[in-house]
């Protein structure tokens, strides 16, 4: 562990809620859930405001709406979302050369490569304090709870302490003060089950897991985690932050305007995106050996399956057979936002080539045609132009109606409109492609 507080984590605020709010200026200061808007959904992310409530990410949809009836549910805005992060990711990497971003709203900063005069703790408060206010400045508007420490672990637990748009920085040699009284949910990788066979056992603190011993631990809880616990209740981590993470799979995906139905068309789009996969593969002299598909369903819930073979493969083939064979056990009737294929377990070499075996013959694919359906779907919260009215966001649609709120980030909390959902002077809006040419 390092000798003075280097490593800082940055979690922007309720992000997904956090951009909606910034887009929309009508739902500033209001309760905001983003995330599956059906009775099967799930929450993703909360604002503070909804979170008053009890309502907080991995939640039912419906226990949501139950807790926070007045709140706006909406379905999310991912080309909003990843064009944020980058502009967050990019300040934090002119900062340091050594970022290791975690997801869209959350990353570490390597401090000892930040070009500070030097890493006592007032000096990286001072660092750490102007970082958030460039933050705001970057993303018009959002906030970022920050923690600094000696590692990684201390790091991210002091950027939780005070949210949000909080600053936490933990002192070198208070690690295990600050650790002591909190419950032994606070370390990665503690959830229900661990947690349960330590309450067994009268561990409850990391006070208490801190009196066990090592080998106590590994015969608990097995030597992996057990040892991982025992180093961590102890504040002992020294993980390196790591910009460059070596590739881990290699995955494509496609979201589509009309839900899918017809299940011959997923299994083709699937058999097409294992294909964009295996020669991805071979473009960079990899195989793997666990195929998984992605699928999206109509009300935004997320669903993945896997299945692992005995050894590395970059045969399209294979890939598609199993993509297929796996979304043979999912329920799609009531339609299909996203599919996506990935290979990961990654290898530099092919079992089969080892023992002179001749690959499999690839399969012909037909044209594929997504099918293009008069009924246009407006998830809530979508952003949408009129050719008269400009653009806005769809407030909520039924029964052949869409209602629209006309307002953007850079304008006050505009009208509200109906519409037939068939209306052609309505349209679904994306951000303009970049331009290649423009360069990096």
């Amino acid at each position: 562990m390092r000798t003075e507080a280097s490593v800082l984590h940055l979690d922007l605020d309720a992000f997904f809620a956090a951009v909606e709010q910034r887009d929309k200026p009508s739902l500033r200061g209001k309760p905001v859930v983003v995330g599956g808007v059906g009775g099967r959904g799930v929450v993703s992310t909360a604002s503070y405001e909804a979170r008053r409530y009890g309502v907080r990410s991995a939640m039912s949809t419906r226990e949501a709406r139950s807790r926070c009836p007045h709140a706006a549910f909406l379905s999310g805005r991912f080309h909003a979302y990843r064009e944020t992060s980058e502009r967050v990711m990019g300040l934090l990497r002119s900062v340091s050369p050594l970022v290791e971003p975690l997801s869209l709203d959350e990353a570490f900063v390597d401090l000892r490569q930040a070009d500070l005069p030097d890493l006592a703790v007032p000096t990286v408060t001072a660092f750490a304090q102007d970082l958030r206010r460039r933050v705001v400045e970057v993303t018009d508007g959002l906030t970022a709870s920050v923690g600094v420490g000696s590692s990684k672990f201390i790091a991210k637990i002091a950027s939780d302490l005070d949210k949000p748009d909080g600053l936490v920085v933990v002192a070198p040699g208070t690690e295990r003060d600050l650790l002591r009284p909190m419950n032994v949910t606070v370390i990665p990788g503690v959830g229900p089950a661990t947690t349960e066979r330590l309450r067994r056992v009268g561990i409850h603190t990391v006070e208490e897991l801190e009196t066990v011993t090592e080998d106590e631990m590994v015969r608990l809880l097995g030597n992996a985690h057990g040892t991982w616990l025992f180093h961590l209740a102890r504040a002992q981590d020294d993980r390196a932050v790591e910009p460059e993470r070596e590739t881990k799979s290699v995955s494509v995906e496609g979201t589509y305007d009309t839900d899918l139905t017809d299940r011959t068309l997923m299994e083709g789009l699937l058999t097409r995106q294992a294909g964009e996969v295996a020669t991805r593969l071979g473009k960079n002299g990899l195989s793997g050996r666990t195929v998984t598909i992605k699928v999206r369903l109509h009300d935004f819930t997320t669903l993945s399956r896997s299945s692992t073979l005995p050894s590395p493969t970059d045969s399209r083939t294979t890939i598609a057979r199993m993509a297929r064979t796996l979304l043979a056990d999912l329920d799609t009737s009531g339609g299909v936002r996203l599919l996506g294929v990935g290979v990961s377990g990654l290898a530099d070499w092919v079992q089969e080539d080892l023992f002179g075996e001749t690959a499999e013959a690839e399969e012909e694919l037909p044209e594929i045609v997504v099918p293009h359906h008069s009924r246009r779907t407006w998830a809530p919260g979508m952003d949408v132009e009129h050719e008269e009215m400009g653009r806005g966001w769809v407030w909520g649609s039924g029964r052949g109606v869409v209602t629209v709120r006309f307002e953007t980030a850079q304008t006050p909390a505009g009208p509200v409109r109906s519409y037939a959902e068939d209306d052609p002077a309505l349209s679904a809006w994306r951000p303009p492609e970049p331009d290649p040419a423009a360069g990096g």
